[in-house]
């Protein structure tokens, strides 16, 4: 587990052992997690007015429902800061993904397409609705490797084996140009790109997927990183060490890159790759699927 050639937070590369499991075989789509809140009523993070207590001093007027939304630049910027192509949209929820103004309808127009502005507290309420749970961290990079041992990327250390675009990833000139991964600007149908050896879909690229593992700057010990549980219960001392200076949110660790991962910015579109994530937080590049404890054969 982990890399040693990229970033820092991939270190140290360690071995660790998982017990058996299962994994759905690709992200969870809006097609399904329509299903899901069609049946429960379930109302996600993006869709909550702001709790003033989370934003001392704002303006109660700006406290309204909406998310993150990328946007890309006129041209170059300065890549050390991401504010330049990210802003808040009031409105903008898994429903429109881009903000009500931009006229996608995740259900009707991307039935097939990740569900995106979900948070990891919305993910966790699907997995457990649909009798699942959220995958680990070391469930997920296990899975991502699809049996490879060390390589660089889900198939192997070439990156475009025989020229083949393998991932949806960013393609152009970030963060101003994108021409597209397969024709798709922004997330692709899952199932657009190859499997890997455990015919698992969109394990890296697509869509950034929640973990449950609290987010900490270097790999713990095994005995440390345990199975982090979203039970609701009274935060742990690791939960505290993974939020923000100056932020009382946990911080939640993201595997598989996205979208908009592009080599000169962000080349984590590898199993290794890991990102922390705000459990209250939703983009339009965060997605996740289900894993389950392996059930024996009757």
């Amino acid at each position: 587990m982990g890399s040693a050639g990229h970033y820092p937070d991939e270190g140290p590369v360690h071995v660790r052992r998982v017990e058996a499991f299962q994994i759905e075989d690709h992200p969870v789509t809006n097609r399904q997690f329509a299903a899901f809140v069609r049946d429960t009523g379930y109302v996600t993070v993006a869709e909550r007015t702001l709790d003033p207590e989370d934003f001392p001093g704002a303006d109660p007027a700006d406290l309204v429902p909406g998310a993150m939304v990328f946007t890309p630049t006129s041209g170059p910027v300065d890549l050390r800061d991401w504010r330049q192509w990210w802003r808040w949209v009031p409105g903008a929820s898994w429903r429109h993904p881009l903000g009500p103004e931009a006229g996608v309808d995740a259900e009707r127009d991307r039935p097939e397409h990740p569900v995106v502005q979900v948070s990891f507290l919305d993910a966790a309420a699907y997995a457990e609705w649909a009798g699942r749970r959220l995958p680990t961290e070391a469930e997920f990079e296990y899975a991502a490797r699809g049996g490879l041992e060390g390589a660089r990327f889900a198939w192997g250390d070439d990156e475009q084996p025989g020229g083949r675009l393998m991932v949806n990833q960013w393609q152009g000139r970030f963060p101003y140009r994108n021409d597209g991964a397969a024709g798709f600007v922004g997330t692709s149908p899952v199932g657009t790109f190859p499997p890997n050896g455990f015919g698992l879909f969109d394990v890296t690229g697509n869509v950034w997927e929640w973990t449950t593992d609290y987010y900490a700057p270097r790999h713990l010990p095994p005995d440390v990183g345990e199975r982090a549980v979203a039970d609701g219960g009274r935060p742990s001392l690791l939960a505290a060490a993974s939020a923000e200076p100056g932020s009382r949110m946990p911080r939640r660790v993201l595997k598989g890159g996205s979208h908009l991962c592009a080599p000169e910015y962000c080349l984590r579109y590898r199993p290794a790759a890991r990102s922390p994530q705000a459990e209250d937080t939703a983009m339009t590049h965060i997605g996740f699927r289900c894993a389950s404890d392996a059930v024996a054969d009757a």
